[in-house]
């Protein structure tokens, strides 16, 4: 199973690659059963990641297995996130540009499109700093809150999920709206879906197999 889990993990790290979610920094985790994580290792290339890559590290960043590998330095934000979310067992954090874009200009995240309208409404860390210690990951985590999804003002942005399918769909939803946003305000102001397009929007698009046809989609283009 955490062979899998692994592969399933470099998957979803290099489809966000591919779609420019992740660059040569980012990470995602899965929580283990045991309490433990699966990660990315900081140093590793990410266009090319392979379950070599991956290592098993506890909440405190200590690796568990994985031999000479160093978890990224903000391992904290996905412990930080565990910690306070019970539902949560993937977790990916990314610096989407266009996502990032309306953060650093200090844009709200409006629902503009059907499927980036799950992750609405969409708190924001006041705070560009590195999720690298406890302090900023319990920021994070109160921001948050019980929310899908978070971005980080002028750095990036996180999504979370009961599993990485669920995290890594969300993630490519918000940047894709973001995108329709930041290019409809170049035209004029962009249409937000009300109360009751957003109550329609979830009964229909949060549903486990168009997020798994997503994954697909993208899984299908990896080289």
């Amino acid at each position: 199973m955490s062979q899998a889990l692994k592969q399933q993990l470099v998957d979803c790290i290099r489809m966000l690659e591919q779609s420019d979610i992740i660059d040569y920094n980012g990470h995602a985790s899965i929580l283990l059963d045991s309490g433990h994580m699966l990660i990315n290792a900081g140093s590793c290339q990410r266009s090319c990641l392979t379950v070599d890559d991956i290592c098993t590290i506890d909440m405190e960043g200590q690796v568990v297995d994985g031999g000479p590998f160093k978890p990224p330095l903000e391992f904290h934000l996905h412990a930080g996130v565990y910690r306070a979310r019970s539902d949560v067992k993937a977790v990916v954090h990314a610096h989407p540009k266009w996502s990032t874009f309306l953060s650093m200009a200090g844009k709200p995240y409006l629902p503009v499109y059907g499927q980036g309208s799950l992750v609405y409404p969409m708190p924001v860390l006041d705070s560009p700093n590195s999720i690298n210690n406890k302090v900023m990951a319990d920021r994070l985590a109160a921001t948050l809150g019980d929310r899908s999804a978070a971005m980080m003002k002028a750095h990036g942005a996180v999504t979370v999920g009961p599993n990485i399918v669920e995290a890594f769909v969300l993630a490519n939803y918000m940047e894709e709206n973001a995108y329709r946003q930041y290019m409809a305000m170049q035209i004029g102001q962009p249409y937000v879906f009300n109360d009751h397009e957003l109550a329609m929007c979830r009964e229909k698009l949060w549903n486990e197999t168009l997020f798994k046809r997503a994954w697909d989609h993208f899984k299908a283009k990896l080289k």
